[in-house]
């Protein structure tokens, strides 16, 4: 059956009249797939951030399992009145049996000759994207490539390339939409178009908002007045499925963006209530090797349970290699959002070949240790390790 639509329709006449058209087109392309030999087996779910059901990559290498979740851009109402047969799993085979997903290639942005940003693969080599601050929590942007040291798993590490430079992310604001939030979605609104605007102009961003289920009320875009229109598709109510909403995203990132560094700017004022994904789940399909940084903000004034909602945060930050904030006062949302712009657009692009060939799959730490004359100590975020042998996201090159 077709993933649920989650375009938001005008009225209820103009809902009836699209969900009639839908399934009575649905109704032919089933009977017409039902008259085909059916092949394999594997269960599907649907999800809120599509309106065609396509399965996401299934995590390979986790000792906790969680339901993969599906993504598409959103299409236009008359592709979306053509609903897509769920496709296998990549993981799969054409039979239904599981089988070793290929070792994955990094990904690395650079220009071609005409200045254009493209990505290039290099196979087995991992890509690291860091930030390095010293001892008063300045950013540090003069360091060379001798002054970092890489471990994976304790061993030190061949550094292949080395890059500072500001080049576009794909970037994904995830908007706590739940009804709590609703006298704080002006500002917050605000400093998510603040942050757009102190980003590289042509990073890609979408927008989703989030309360027991979750919305691709943008695709990829820089426009700001389309962002803006999506940000203020507010409908604060119900609670907070944050874990899901962000796996979502990631997924959505993974299979969809055209840049190679991936951020999710994540806004809530709750711990998640809603979500069938635990904080472990969603951390370890977020920590895929190509998965994005999350900076993210609590507004955790009013929570009930503000010590676990800020460890969660917390968490899902750390082991990404981004940064979560806790404002006291809704006034200082703006500034965190400018803060997390430069704190991208200084980061530091590393990339070794893992002495441990990834086709041998299991999750690696990751630690990046930085010295340089005329610094005192420093401090390398960068995320706390990967899962190694994944597939590759869907449709990049």
């Amino acid at each position: 059956m077709p993933g649920p639509d989650i375009t938001r329709l005008k009225n209820k006449w103009a809902a009836s009249v699209f969900l009639f058209l839908r399934y009575a087109i649905w109704a032919g392309a089933a009977a017409a797939v039902l008259t085909q030999p059916f092949a394999g087996h594997a269960e599907w779910r649907t999800s809120q951030l599509q309106s065609n059901a396509v399965q996401s990559n299934a995590v390979q290498s986790s000792p906790v399992q969680s339901n993969p979740v599906q993504s598409n851009p959103v299409q236009s109402e008359s592709t979306q009145q053509q609903p897509v047969p769920p496709q296998p799993l990549p993981s799969q085979s054409p039979s239904g049996g599981g089988s070793k997903p290929p070792a994955s290639s990094s990904q690395e942005q650079s220009r071609d000759e005409n200045g254009t940003f493209v990505i290039r693969k290099d196979v087995d080599e991992v890509m690291l994207h860091a930030t390095v601050v010293d001892d008063r929590q300045h950013i540090v942007t003069d360091l060379e490539r001798n002054a970092f040291t890489v471990l994976e798993d304790g061993k030190p590490q061949n550094i292949v390339s080395f890059r500072h430079e500001d080049i576009p992310v794909a970037m994904g604001i995830v908007i706590d939409n739940s009804g709590s939030m609703r006298e704080k979605r002006a500002k917050v609104n605000q400093a998510a178009l603040n942050l757009v605007r102190s980003s590289n102009p042509q990073d890609e961003v979408f927008v989703v908002n989030f309360n027991d289920e979750y919305y691709l009320d943008q695709d990829f875009t820089n426009d700001l007045l389309k962002l803006k229109e999506a940000l203020e598709k507010i409908d604060a109510k119900g609670g907070t499925a944050l874990y899901e909403a962000v796996v979502a995203s990631a997924d959505h990132l993974k299979r969809n963006a055209r840049l190679e560094r991936k951020v999710l700017f994540v806004v809530t004022d709750g711990e998640d209530n809603a979500s069938r994904e635990t904080l472990e789940q969603a951390v370890k399909q977020l920590q895929d090797e190509n998965g994005p940084s999350v900076y993210a903000i609590g507004i955790l004034g009013d929570e009930d349970h503000p010590k676990r909602a800020k460890r969660a945060l917390e968490i899902i930050a750390q082991r990404t290699g981004g940064l979560a904030f806790f404002p006291k006062t809704l006034d200082e949302v703006d500034e965190i959002s400018r803060q997390v712009a430069h704190d991208i657009r200084n980061q530091y692009t590393i990339g070794y070949k893992p002495t441990n060939p990834r086709a041998s799959g299991g999750f690696r730490t990751i630690r990046v240790e930085a010295k340089a004359k005329g610094h005192g100590k420093l401090l390398v975020r960068t995320k706390s390790g990967y899962y190694a042998g994944l597939q590759p996201a869907a449709g990049t090159k």
